[in-house]
């Protein structure tokens, strides 16, 4: 049971029952951490646009579940953890990628060095390096994708913020945390 109510699509109105019905209708469902933070209007045009600005982005759908997972398991985020891993098979990405990247691995390059900076980024709260933002460079991101990265993980840090404060039901098929 979530620590905050979660709201009713069907009881709200305005520019909340708008999103929420973006939100029915790019899922098929309304999935609960969506009706949590729901309560608030801001905070959930604020969550809904970032995955709309994100998902429209240049690393690709693919990269960006792959860091999500990683950022979840690092946040110790059961409910992110599960919900990306889904979306990352539905984007085409097998079981074993997405294991490899919960772990924070990859067996390409370019995105074991998004990964390793996604983790670091969680890890030393930002406090990273040039050299960190120069591993990736070497490896081929360029200075928006870089940026891009960085505003994943931040994204993702919000949602994980979001399902382990609020204890929030998961409602995807469960993966285990590392």
């Amino acid at each position: 049971m979530s620590r905050v109510e979660m709201v009713n699509p069907q009881d709200t109105s305005g520019e909340k029952k708008d999103i929420l019905g973006q939100i029915q209708k790019a899922f098929g469902v309304t999935p609960n951490m969506f009706k949590t933070i729901g309560n608030s209007t801001a905070a959930l045009k604020m969550m809904w646009a970032g995955f709309g600005a994100l998902g429209a982005g240049k690393i690709g759908t693919k990269l960006g579940e792959q860091i999500a997972v990683a950022v979840a398991n690092e946040n110790r985020c059961e409910y992110c953890l599960a919900a990306h891993t889904a979306l990352g098979k539905g984007a085409g990405l097998s079981d074993e990628t997405m294991a490899q990247a919960q772990a924070g691995k990859s067996s390409d390059p370019k995105t074991q060095a998004a990964l390793t900076f996604a983790i670091k980024l969680v890890k030393e709260r930002a406090h990273i390096s040039q050299a960190d933002v120069e591993s990736l460079r070497k490896v081929g991101f360029t200075n928006d994708e870089i940026a891009e990265i960085l505003a994943h993980v931040a994204l993702n840090i919000f949602t994980n913020y979001t399902n382990v404060a609020f204890d929030v039901p998961v409602d995807f098929p469960k993966v285990q945390l590392r």
